[in-house]
């Protein structure tokens, strides 16, 4: 299966936002994004940027840090199933999560996809955000099969 990889550099909190609401236009059901990156990287603004742009009616957009999984209904009906799975200790815990039946009926946001073991979709897009000494500023790694390659012709300003 071909590969697609891409790096950009998103300048300010405000492009990754930019970014995230343009990449969640594209999103359907089955699609999986795992966010990659240190804490503090951006992994959750991303996500809650992306998650805002396809609700609605506009709601809170919490990390899912502890309750492990938030869920919302986009704007065509659509689940979005956000995901945190730092505090996860064993991949067999997602099939009580019902993360693995959302892989292919939602859209679905992952942190922490290491977690995910062998059940990590191999259909996903991966992002990886890692900090610049400039401030609000991060470069976005994106990888993926090649259906993704769209994205290298996405504004990221």
């Amino acid at each position: 299966m071909a590969q697609f990889e891409h790096t950009a550099v998103l300048g300010s909190e405000s492009a990754t936002s930019h970014f995230a609401a343009a990449l969640g236009a594209r999103l359907s059901a089955g699609d999986t994004v795992l966010l990659e990156g240190g804490i503090g990287a951006g992994k959750t603004h991303l996500a809650r940027a992306l998650i805002l742009s396809r609700l609605s009616i506009h709601e809170d957009v919490p990390s899912p840090t502890f309750t492990l999984v938030q869920t919302y209904e986009a704007d065509n009906g659509l689940e979005i199933w956000h995901a945190d799975l730092y505090r996860l200790t064993d991949p067999s815990e997602l099939e009580e999560l019902g993360l693995t039946e959302a892989f292919e009926e939602a859209i679905c946001l992952i942190e922490w996809p290491d977690r995910l073991g062998s059940l990590r979709p191999a259909t996903s897009l991966t992002l990886r955000l890692d900090l610049t000494a400039q401030e609000g500023e991060r470069v976005l790694h994106m990888s993926g099969p090649e259906r993704w390659s769209f994205l290298k012709e996405l504004s990221f300003t």
